[in-house]
């Protein structure tokens, strides 16, 4: 080798390690690719059907059961959320109380709530999406679709799943809600490495203190790709409460369309 080629080759072994740093993904695009990622991952799926049970428990340990049918469309528009509609069935004097949402991105979501005993529909305030949901400690927030769009994102670190799926590694990634009414400040989520499912999510409230965490559990695959938890922990770290989302088997691409999902269904929705 020459002298000039030797130069060279010093230079370039040089500067390869600036060019690599001034390359390198940084925290918030590896966030977000992870985030986009997820969500190329469950495309396609059109609309589902699934039978619920939701657990609610109190600080003292005491609890009551309610039996729900969530219904959901896929939006494939761009710049448009998913569409879902949740139907209680027992116990009785919650029986026929329904739930729409249609999710936006930046926007407010739309979201409705028909109460029986009333005989009316009742539009959810813009600014009332981070009150619990039918005395549950989820939120209304919590229910529409996580679309990529709403957050901004920082990768913060890989590490065990922890107690969600203790024998799996994550991503463990912040995501900053973006739309003006949110009720939390931040949430963190442990993102499986191998099926890009979030199996736990803490959420902070707007002191940016722990407020819940969500586990999300046994999950299982649909049509050899769409993976679905068929059990959600959500658990209220100020006041003891929780609440747990069974899930029976989905069924998809079962013949529902936007007419389903219009609000003047709701006081007709069996």
């Amino acid at each position: 080798m020459g002298k000039l080629q030797r130069i060279l080759a010093l230079t370039v072994l040089a500067i390869s390690p600036m060019l690599q740093s001034a390359y390198a993904e940084t925290p918030q695009e590896k966030g977000r690719a992870i985030a986009e990622e997820t969500d190329r991952r469950d495309l396609g799926w059109g609309d589902s059907d699934v039978v619920m049970s939701m657990i609610l428990r109190n600080a003292e340990g005491e609890s009551s059961v309610r039996e729900l049918r969530l219904r959901s469309l896929e939006v494939p528009e761009q710049g448009v959320g998913d569409k879902s509609i949740t139907v209680f069935d027992k116990p009785r004097d919650i029986e026929g109380t329904a739930f729409l949402s249609h999710t936006k991105i930046l926007d407010p979501d739309d979201q409705w709530l028909f109460l029986p005993a009333l005989k009316r529909v009742k539009r959810i305030s813009s600014k009332n999406k981070s009150g619990p949901f039918v005395g549950s400690e989820f939120a209304y927030e919590d229910l529409v679709s996580q679309e990529v769009a709403r957050y901004d994102y920082t990768w913060l670190r890989d590490e065990n799943c922890g107690e969600a799926a203790p024998s799996r590694e994550c991503f463990v990634v912040e995501r900053t809600p973006l739309y003006e009414h949110s009720g939390y400040t931040k949430q963190i989520s442990w993102v499986d490495k191998q099926d890009y499912q979030p199996r736990k999510i803490e959420f902070y409230d707007r002191k940016d203190a722990l407020l819940k965490t969500l586990l999300m559990l046994d999950y299982k695959q649909y049509q050899a790709r769409y993976w679905r938890t068929h059990r959600m922990d959500m658990t209220n770290h100020q006041t003891g409460k929780s609440t747990t989302l069974s899930f029976e088997e989905y069924s998809f691409k079962v013949g529902l369309s936007e007419g389903d999902f219009e609000k003047n269904r709701l006081k007709r929705v069996r």
